[in-house]
């Protein structure tokens, strides 16, 4: 059965390093990943305003069971990031952090860790713990 993941991250600072790992993800056997969108698609949903934001959120969350907040140096402070937790919450999708600041961006940057005050579930680091070799296990044991 295919694992159904959502991915939520701050798109204007970490949208690469998201593309990452979500590659890194559906490369395997039998999985599927929700919550990527290029960026002209998600300027044009941001111009039909906040609630048609939160309304392809819902729409991506559908189906999975699993949200992964990939944490760059702002992710946690973001209003859609707060929004996506919240209906992960509310859908009870197990939810994991990933720390992606250390993985660079197309032109080659990283960026600082981000502050996960208050964010109280399972944490790890794409580069630190391997994950492109360790995410679906994090994702089974979440």
């Amino acid at each position: 059965m295919a694992k159904n993941v959502f991915f939520s991250f701050h798109y204007d600072n970490d949208v690469w390093r998201a593309q990452v790992v979500r590659k890194s993800w559906v490369t395997k056997p039998n999985r599927a990943a929700w919550g990527v969108i290029d960026k002209a698609d998600f300027e044009s949903l941001q111009k039909n305003g906040e609630e048609a934001v939160k309304r392809w959120i819902d729409s991506q969350l559908e189906g999975t069971t699993v949200t992964v907040v990939l944490i760059g140096s702002e992710t946690l402070s973001r209003p859609f990031v707060k929004y996506e937790i919240k209906k992960s919450i509310d859908r009870k999708n197990k939810i994991i952090g990933v720390f992606v600041n250390k993985i660079e961006d197309q032109n080659q940057n990283t960026s600082s860790r981000g502050d996960v005050t208050g964010f109280n579930y399972p944490l790890y680091d794409w580069k630190d713990d391997k994950g492109y070799d360790n995410l679906g296990d994090w994702v089974d044991q979440s």
